[in-house]
């Protein structure tokens, strides 16, 4: 089934809790796009069949089937180029994580996330030519953080942290191709990390999203663990 197109998406969620269903279906609508909640493979299988599908949100769960046998079974029956989100709170141990990589499957999202960060989490996969799209979870995480643009400094807190970027929340987002020096700190750490960043996407409902230019190998090695660490302890 060919994908749907433009700047209305139509985002397929997969998912037998109703209160999940709904809360992602009410944030995408409010944004414009379409939504079709099913709650059972047989549910999935049948939509991407009958319509355009831009963008899958997976509950590993999703019954009959269990794990990525649930990936598997759509995999044989689309083309194989849908895009898909994996709930985070469905994954159950390490291993499962690398089968799903090894599948092409690395995005994730917290599926009791609140309201106002749903569109922000799932932005990148909505419109992934204008995100960076490196190969690592991101954690949804207020932090305070400072940018420099030139000669002039402002502060905000982030949406997410990446192995390879951040989001920001941003009132007045800045262009893409923004180049800016960030300066923030991650929770139970002394010391400050400073990383020079740019600009790959922006939204003036959701802010931007920044990816690293440069930053110091012992502050991006901080920050991997700290993904890791927050992602897999979610797990647990």
């Amino acid at each position: 089934m060919a994908h749907a197109s433009g700047s209305t998406k139509t985002v397929l969620i997969g998912d037998d809790t109703a209160f999940v269903r709904e809360r992602f279906t009410a944030a995408l609508h409010e944004a414009g796009h379409q939504a079709v909640p099913v709650a059972s493979l047989a549910e999935l299988v049948a939509a991407l069949e009958t319509r355009p599908i831009d963008l899958i949100l997976l509950d590993l769960g999703l019954p009959p089937a269990r794990g990525t046998s649930v990936v598997r079974a759509i995999r044989s029956r689309d083309d194989g180029r849908t895009p898909i989100v994996v709930f985070s709170g469905t994954i159950t141990d390490a291993r499962q994580v690398r089968d799903l990589a090894e599948m092409g499957i690395t995005a994730y999202v917290n599926e009791y996330s609140a309201p106002q960060k749903i569109l922000a989490s799932l932005a990148p996969h909505l419109f992934p030519d204008n995100f960076n799209r490196r190969s690592s979870p991101r954690v949804q995480v207020a932090l305070a953080i400072s940018y420099r643009i030139g000669h002039s400094i402002a502060s905000t807190v982030t949406t997410n942290v990446g192995k390879g970027g951040v989001g920001l929340r941003a009132t007045s987002p800045q262009p893409v191709g923004t180049l800016m020096t960030l300066r923030f700190r991650l929770p139970s750490s002394p010391r400050e990390i400073d990383a020079d960043a740019r600009v790959c996407w922006t939204d003036r409902n959701l802010g931007m999203g920044l990816q690293f230019e440069r930053i110091a190998p012992a502050d991006q090695t901080a920050i991997d663990d700290f993904v890791e660490a927050h992602f897999f302890n979610r797990r647990r």
